[in-house]
């Protein structure tokens, strides 16, 4: 079942009133965002509004994202379904499943193990067979899987991390947010050229949870 009737919108009403009129247009996008049961990601307290258009407390003081900026994201990514896809920040799982629906592997990396723990068995219950959870630093990526068509980051950096770059593929895109902690930061979208250039281009405001790794924030330091 993916809704019931104890919520106040469904899959579909979310997707008419929040995503399609702000811009997001990508129908495999659209198709995987009515397929997956985001109830299921969020607490229990939380189930009656999961497809309110807001983000939402997880455990560990992290969130799950509004549906918009999830949308947003993996249309920007624009994933293609014989893509291997790397996700940084597991959090709830919901990004993860999103996009195990359009592509064709999904890899992704948690640093909190129980939140890694729950994401996997939410994955095992769904049948979700295509996606690969790590418990790691994220900023890191995952070399041993490199190199990625598209790399995704449910997090906020303080800068691009230049390990996530070098594992994308000739062609490949990064979405990030990067700014300051506990401040605005800009949705950045990266890509790796043919002649393994760097661009990088700022889309709109955002705010996430930090980044926290080697190449992100420190674990206790605001800066």
């Amino acid at each position: 079942m993916l809704w019931s009737q104890n919520q106040a919108y469904t899959p579909e009403e979310m997707i008419k009133k929040h995503l399609k009129p702000r811009g997001i247009k990508n129908k495999l996008v659209l198709k995987a965002m009515r397929q997956v049961p985001r109830h299921v990601f969020v607490p229990e307290k939380f189930k009656a509004i999961a497809y309110y258009d807001r983000a939402l407390p997880i455990d560990k003081g992290q969130t799950i994202s509004q549906p918009y900026i999830v949308a947003l994201m993996i249309q920007t990514l624009n994933p293609k379904k014989s893509h291997r896809i790397l996700e940084i920040g597991t959090g709830s799982g919901y990004a993860a499943a999103v996009l195990s629906h359009i592509a064709r592997q999904v890899y992704t990396v948690e640093r909190i193990e129980q939140l890694a723990n729950r994401a996997r068995e939410l994955f095992n219950k769904l049948d979700y067979s295509n996606i690969e959870v790590k418990v790691d630093d994220g900023s890191l990526g995952w070399s041993e899987k490199a190199p990625f068509d598209g790399i995704i980051v449910s997090a906020g950096a303080p800068a691009i991390p230049e390990t996530l770059t070098e594992q994308l593929k000739e062609g490949g895109r990064l979405v990030i947010p990067v700014g300051k902690r506990g401040g605005l930061q800009y949705l950045t979208v990266v890509t790796r050229d043919k002649n393994g250039e760097i661009n990088q281009q700022e889309l709109e405001p955002v705010r996430f949870v930090p980044l926290i790794g080697q190449e992100g924030f420190k674990e206790n330091n605001q800066e």
